[in-house]
């Protein structure tokens, strides 16, 4: 699909996500560590939350979490998203620590909860730009 087709807003990779976006377009979910306390962090920042360094590396997360919230949407607020009214959000915590917000996908009769374990997927948008979503295990 090219970004013409696509009708909800794209997001724009810059220096400092770019290598999110790459691996998401190759199907890895990226995410931050620091180089000198190990901890983990999602979004791409400068600086470690946990012990102020500016050393950090990319690495690629094992692409399982659980769900710790998530909520409906039943508002338009873009005219893209309208066919697909109400659709979830979710807040996902990694395995590695980190939180993210996502959207819950192939839940077919299924329920959300808090604790239920997720596994990334990804949907490709155009072929330059893939997001991260997320779906029950087993």
């Amino acid at each position: 699909m090219n970004a013409e087709a696509y009708k909800k807003p794209l997001p724009i990779p810059n220096d400092d996500t770019q290598v999110l976006f790459d691996g998401l377009r190759e199907g890895r979910l990226m995410i931050q560590r620091c180089k000198n306390c190990g901890e983990y962090r999602f979004v791409a920042r400068q600086r470690c939350d946990l012990c102020g360094s500016a050393e950090s590396e990319w690495k690629a997360a094992a692409g399982r979490g659980k769900v710790i919230s998530y909520a409906y949407v039943h508002q338009k607020y873009h005219p893209g998203f309208a066919d697909e009214l109400p659709y979830n959000i979710a807040t996902v915590e990694l395995e590695e620590g980190p939180r993210l917000t996502t959207n819950l996908v192939q839940l077919g009769d299924r329920k959300p909860y808090g604790g239920m374990p997720v596994e990334v997927v990804f949907e490709k948008l155009t072929d330059e730009i893939s997001l991260h979503k997320f779906k029950p295990v087993g």
